[in-house]
């Protein structure tokens, strides 16, 4: 599947909207609170209607699913799935460690993904059978096979308690050479450019890994749900090298591998 201008299109549409998110952030933004106490702000809004607009435009039969309320079913068999600003809080606090992200779903599989962090500068793509990129330059995971070589990456250290794993966590994190939760986004694309080695991210919704998962699988590594399976709607992951993937499984009760 040739998905050249989508990916050129998708790559032009993240790195307006970053763009803009920046300019909006310099004026002043004042946050809101949504249902699940996340925040939103005017950025979130503006970069969804700039991003859905210039997809609509260039693939008018296809789908919109946006973190903001943009909803068109697609007549095409295909749908973008947009995060405008992925990572609120690190945006409205100046950490560079939010992205826009914008994956493209064909016939229920995300077939080609894009993370643009515009305040490191790094523009990350992928799509089926293609690779994953980093600018101009391919990226894969690393060659690191063993937990105490490993960096394990963390998303929402914050929210552990009452998970089933929460009073196990400490004791087990001291396996790792490192551990770090820098953000869903920046933690997953550490792992895909071979900085880091997994990456636990225990609740999610789609637009959060749509365009993660196909940039994660195509530079090598595992993505898999906690049930289990291997979806961008599974609500949680983990992303790992392979070697990693079993003591992760064994750690967190996920079952038998269900695609692989």
């Amino acid at each position: 599947m040739n998905l050249e201008k989508e990916l050129e299109v998708a790559r032009r549409a993240a790195r307006q909207a970053g763009e803009l998110a920046l300019r909006l952030r310099g004026r002043g933004l004042a946050a809101e609170a949504k249902a699940d106490a996340s925040p939103v702000t005017a950025a979130d809004r503006e970069c969804e209607q700039l991003l859905a607009a210039a997809l609509s435009e260039a693939f008018p039969e296809d789908g919109l699913l946006g973190e903001e309320g943009a909803r068109r079913e697609p007549r095409s068999g295909r749908r973008w799935i947009i995060d405008p600003i992925d990572g609120t809080r690190d945006f409205l606090r100046g950490n560079g460690s939010w992205a826009v992200l914008i994956g493209l779903e064909t016939d229920g599989d995300i077939a080609a993904g894009v993370c643009f962090m515009p305040e490191r500068g790094e523009m990350y793509f992928a799509s089926r059978g293609s690779g994953a990129w980093r600018n101009d330059d391919r990226i894969a995971i690393s060659a690191i096979t063993e937990p105490a070589r490993a960096v394990l990456c963390v998303t929402g250290l914050n929210d552990i308690a009452g998970r089933p794993y929460a009073g196990r966590l400490v004791d087990w994190l001291a396996e790792f050479w490192a551990v770090r939760s820098l953000g869903g986004c920046l933690d997953a694309m550490m792992v895909a450019s071979g900085r880091a080695e997994a990456w636990i991210e225990p609740a999610a919704e789609v637009w959060d890994l749509a365009a993660l998962k196909v940039i994660l699988e195509e530079s090598g590594a595992r993505f898999v749900n906690f049930d289990g399976g291997s979806s961008a709607r599974g609500g949680n992951c983990i992303a790992c090298v392979p070697a990693l993937e079993a003591p992760l499984r064994r750690f967190l009760g996920i079952p038998k591998a269900l695609y692989y």
